[in-house]
This record gives C-alpha cells, sequence and structure tokens, in this order.
C-alpha cells in the first residue's frame, strides 16, 4: 500500500507572525502548499474548499479554540477528516493527553524551530499513514 503524499497544509494560527514564518517554512523548506488562517471561523470556510491533507492548528485562539474548531470542522456537512496536529504552548502531559483524546495526532510544542517545522509535520505524517 502507498502512503499518499503530503501536498497541502492548512495552518490555523491568529498570531500574524507566527502564521507568516509558519507559511514561509512550509513553502519554502517543506515545499507544501499553505493555506493560513487567522481563526477557528477562516479554517471553517476554508477548509472545505482547500481540501488539506494535514491540519496544522494553534490550540488557545480569541473566540474558537483549536479544539472547538477540530470539532466543528469534523461536524460539517461534509466533515473534514484531515489529521491535525496542535501547536500550543502548554507543556504539561496531562494537556497532550486531552488533545490527542479529541484526534490530534501529534502536538508540536511552541516555541518551535523553524529550521525543523517541515520535517517534523513530514515525520508525523509518515508516522501516521503507517496506523
Amino acid at each position: 500500500m502507498s502512503q499518499r503524499p503530503l501536498n497541502r497544509i492548512l495552518h490555523v494560527e491568529d498570531e500574524p507572525d507566527i502564521r507568516e514564518i509558519i507559511r514561509l517554512v512550509l513553502r519554502l523548506i517543506g515545499r507544501f502548499e499553505v493555506q493560513s488562517c487567522a481563526d477557528g471561523e477562516q479554517a471553517l470556510l476554508a477548509a472545505p474548499r482547500f481540501q488539506p491533507d494535514m491540519i496544522l492548528m494553534d490550540v488557545m485562539m480569541p473566540g474558537m479554540s483549536g479544539p472547538e474548531t477540530l470539532a466543528r470542522l469534523r461536524a460539517l456537512a461534509e466533515p473534514v477528516d484531515a489529521p491535525v496536529i496542535f501547536m500550543t504552548a502548554k507543556s504539561r502531559m496531562e494537556d497532550f493527553g486531552g488533545l490527542l483524546a479529541l484526534g490530534a495526532v501529534d502536538i508540536l510544542p511552541k516555541p518551535f524551530d523553524p529550521l525543523t517545522v517541515s520535517e517534523q509535520i513530514a515525520e508525523i505524517w509518515a508516522r501516521h499513514a503507517r496506523h
């Protein structure tokens, strides 16, 4: 069984600087097509049209949190079921466990290393595809 390639990443992040850094490194280093969203509402509109292979999403955002956004994406009439990686500044294992229980395939801590984040995402994709 061949693994589907990871090409399209939906990135949901309320901080403009982080959003721009992630967009640049995923495009330039990872060679991914990236759709950036500033909040959960934008993600709900963009995801069905963009059809991401993976979603990279901040946990704590004003308005709709990452977990709330994930639940709403899964509840759409045509659910967006791409694997989700949460990014968070929280570092407690119980926080991570709760996010994984919501259906995330992994968690990337903030702050992150811009030079390795594309590789980390590709590794998570490869690991997820094997299951």
